[in-house]
This record gives C-alpha cells, sequence and structure tokens, in this order.
C-alpha cells in the first residue's frame, strides 16, 4: 500500500520542473497528437471513397444487367427467345438432373444467368 501512495505523489514532481520545458514538450505532444490525427482521418476518407466507388461500379454493372434483363422480357413478350438464353437454356438442360418442380428449374437458371453476368 505504501509503495502505491508513493506512486501517486511521483506526479507531484512534474511541478518542480521549469515550467517552460513542461509546456514545451506538452506542445510538441498536442502536435504530434493532431499530426497523427490527420493522418488518420485521411485514410478514413481514402478508405470511404474507395469503398462509394466500388459500390458505384457494381450499382452500374447492376443497372446494365437489369437492363439486359428488360431487353429479354420485352422480346419474349413479342415471342422472340434471345439467343442468349436459347444457349442458357440447352446448357442447363445438359447439365442439370431433372427436377420435379418447373419453378425450382427456372429460379437455378436465373441464378446462373445473374453470376455468369457478374463475372464479366
Amino acid at each position: 500500500a505504501d509503495d502505491m501512495a508513493g506512486k501517486v505523489k511521483k506526479p507531484g514532481k512534474r511541478g518542480r520542473k521549469p515550467a517552460k520545458i513542461d509546456l514545451k514538450a506538452k506542445l510538441e505532444r498536442s502536435r504530434q497528437s493532431a499530426r497523427e490525427c490527420r493522418a488518420r482521418k485521411k485514410l478514413r476518407y481514402q478508405y470511404l471513397e474507395e469503398l462509394v466507388s466500388s459500390k458505384e461500379r457494381a450499382i452500374c454493372a447492376l443497372r446494365e444487367e437489369l437492363e439486359m434483363y428488360k431487353q429479354w422480357c420485352s422480346a419474349m413478350d413479342q415471342g422472340k427467345i434471345p439467343s442468349e438464353i436459347k444457349a442458357l437454356l440447352t446448357g442447363d438442360e445438359q447439365k442439370m438432373p431433372p427436377s420435379g418442380g418447373n419453378k425450382t428449374s427456372k429460379n437455378s437458371k436465373n441464378n446462373n444467368i445473374s453470376s455468369s453476368n457478374g463475372q464479366s
């Protein structure tokens, strides 16, 4: 317990040092802390800007994909089957085992379409 009391009294020694040296050291520590803070802020903003630009690129890619699907739908409404869908349908039928329901095979075909477009 006496050791703890001794350690608590040590900060009192700082008052005995010349005030100018203590002030200069404090000012330098403050400046260094401000430099480090600005550096951290700069890094954080760079990271966030990169994140935003990658998300914007992803949005553009998804919009293009959506537009392609819209064109496919309008073509199918007119009774035309786009060549990409024909290729996917023939490829999927050969690769996939026959499934019980029509809905599950449609969903898996749509998933394959979106995954192939996401990679290009």
